[in-house]
């Protein structure tokens, strides 16, 4: 399968289970590997076969800054399920959301989750 990757993502949002994130907000970056096939938008040299990164961004967008949730996994299915939703072509996509600055003591570069979903 054909891979588009976009990484990097960054949005503001207001998610978390302390209500201080809910208020304050905290950055989140998104990193997505769609997997599609391209033969077609390729041959054609043709975007409507293909998948639009700005439309794609636009996508993501919609879950991680119009909503609110406690968990970033939430986040990542909502992505998913978006995705799947804008996209007929995707037949998978893999979706990591980052927190890079959580409110939890210690040293590390972020935390994150990754889920990998298929079209059902």
């Amino acid at each position: 399968m054909d891979k588009i990757h976009m990484q990097g993502m960054e949005f503001y949002a207001y998610h978390g289970v302390f209500s201080e994130e809910n208020k304050l907000g905290q950055r989140f970056r998104v990193d997505i590997v769609m997997e599609a096939d391209l033969r077609e938008a390729a041959a054609e040299d043709n975007i409507e076969k293909s998948i639009n990164y700005a439309e794609a961004y636009e996508a993501v967008k919609d879950v991680v800054e119009k909503e609110q949730y406690d968990l970033v996994e939430t986040i990542a299915e909502g992505v998913a399920a978006n995705l799947f939703k804008n996209f007929s072509i995707l037949k998978r996509v893999n979706v990591k959301v980052i927190k890079p600055d959580p409110p939890i003591p210690g040293h590390y570069d972020h935390v994150a989750i990754e889920i990998v979903r298929g079209r059902q």
